[in-house]
């Protein structure tokens, strides 16, 4: 995979994240997880298990609406 196509998948994963992150951070943690995951899929991208969990808990942290969404870190596209 070359580093245009991985930056291309962090920024579409990114985009993702603060969509979720701006609607859904008060919500039940069950709804966030399958927002994001579907907003992913719809995206064509995936992030790894632990890049997922970590981003799920910084949005669980943002219950207090003066954090910013979480950064993505790595992602790769759907192949």
């Amino acid at each position: 995979m070359t580093d245009e196509v991985q930056q291309a998948a962090i920024e579409a994963a990114q985009r993702v994240v603060e969509e979720v992150s701006s609607w859904e951070y008060s919500a039940e943690d069950g709804i966030i997880a399958r927002q994001l995951d579907d907003g992913l899929q719809k995206a064509g991208v995936r992030l790894d298990d632990d890049e997922r969990e970590r981003i799920l808990a910084e949005i669980d942290g943002m219950k207090d609406e003066q954090s910013s969404a979480p950064q993505v870190r790595s992602a790769t596209p759907v192949e």
